[in-house]
């Protein structure tokens, strides 16, 4: 089943090209990494897939539907890049995660019993019971951001996206966001996750797409960095050499801060 389907999709911002020519199709239980340099486009390609920037030209669908009539939006969880779950709010874990529920709940309608089990399970998957009532200003950031991942799972989606989950985190905590990702998989979560280098989480990751200067240099079997992309031998994957018509590469609005 094809989960996410980009054709032909352009992104301008300022009147300025930002992704062009952008062809990309994820299947259910993929567990996609998009690669790149800081600028490439990365971040914004996956914010044009979840309807967070305009196209300027080509379709996008999500789960068969076209992206501007998808209303099932509890099917697809964000986890966006570098936000913290404290956010200058005090709240607690179990607090922030159970925000992830709005979208599963009728307005006003107070929470269920089901409401209750999902987010336990939710800070579970995380590996995070043993905080579930602490502030979330006393976690590391390594623990903020399996927060984060814990808040879009209480929605139960079946599409996971994640901006640079393991930036700026160190080794132990990109260790066990792998395990958490483990278990996500083994649930049948389709999974698309933005990085700049993989770290622990390279064994998990079924395919690997590379952007550079706006476009899809590669598409193919799962490559450990973007530097092995830029360095790979030609002969092995010659559709890196074959992008001479790219467009200068330009830093976005949007890069380094959450979409509203």
């Amino acid at each position: 089943m094809t989960v996410a389907q980009i054709k032909d999709a352009a992104v301008e911002l300022g009147g300025r090209p930002v992704l062009r020519g952008i062809d990309l199709t994820i299947s259910a239980g993929e567990v996609v990494a998009v690669l790149g340099a800081n600028g490439s486009g990365k971040s914004t390609l996956i914010r044009a897939l979840l309807g967070l920037v305009p196209t300027v030209r080509g379709s996008v669908e999500l789960f068969g539907t076209p992206l501007s009539r998808f209303k099932e939006h509890h099917r697809v969880g964000f986890v966006p890049q570098r936000v913290t779950a404290a956010a200058g709010v005090p709240a607690s874990v179990h607090e922030v995660v159970s925000s992830g529920r709005l979208s599963r709940r009728r307005f006003g309608a107070p929470i269920s019993r089901t409401d209750r089990e999902v987010i336990r399970a939710a800070i579970e998957a995380v590996e995070l019971s043993d905080r579930t009532h602490d502030s979330v200003s006393t976690l590391s950031g390594g623990q903020q951001q399996r927060v984060l991942i814990a808040r879009a799972l209480a929605g139960q989606p079946e599409l996971l996206v994640l901006d640079e989950p393991t930036s700026g985190v160190d080794l132990l905590s990109q260790q066990t966001f792998a395990e958490v990702l483990h278990t996500l998989i083994d649930r049948g979560i389709t999974i698309v996750l933005v990085a700049h280098e993989m770290g622990p989480i390279e064994p998990l990751v079924s395919r690997t797409v590379v952007m550079r200067d706006g476009r899809i240099a590669y598409d193919g079997a799962p490559l450990a960095s973007f530097h092995e992309a830029q360095h790979h031998h030609g002969h092995h994957h010659p559709e890196l050499e074959q992008r001479a018509d790219y467009t200068p590469g330009v830093a976005t609005p949007w890069d380094g801060r959450s979409p509203r």
